[in-house]
């Protein structure tokens, strides 16, 4: 429950940061596209650097372990990739 609850709450924060920093604006996402404003970018790979370092850290302080991943399906990244990437084409067009 404990987990649960701290998980919800970090989700909380990190969703009012990214309020906070104006990354909810719809010129703010389109400009990232435009390759005009990197903020949206710059914020995500921050956040990814900080979670992966936070992820290391515990586990060489042996609290969590990383779990084995599985072999991918190529055919299939494809294909769901091409849906994903028309699909977001279309909604952009």
């Amino acid at each position: 429950m404990a987990g649960t609850v701290l998980t919800l709450l970090l989700g909380v924060i990190f969703g009012f940061s990214l309020n906070k920093a104006g990354l909810t604006k719809y010129h703010k996402i389109v400009n990232v596209f435009r390759f005009t404003d990197m903020a949206v970018l710059k914020f995500m790979l921050t956040g990814l650097a900080v979670a992966m370092s936070g992820l290391f850290v515990l586990r060489g302080a042996g609290v969590i372990t990383f779990p084995n991943v599985p072999a991918t399906y190529v055919a299939g990244n494809l294909v769901g990739g091409l849906i994903f990437g028309t699909g977001m084409a279309l909604t952009g067009f």
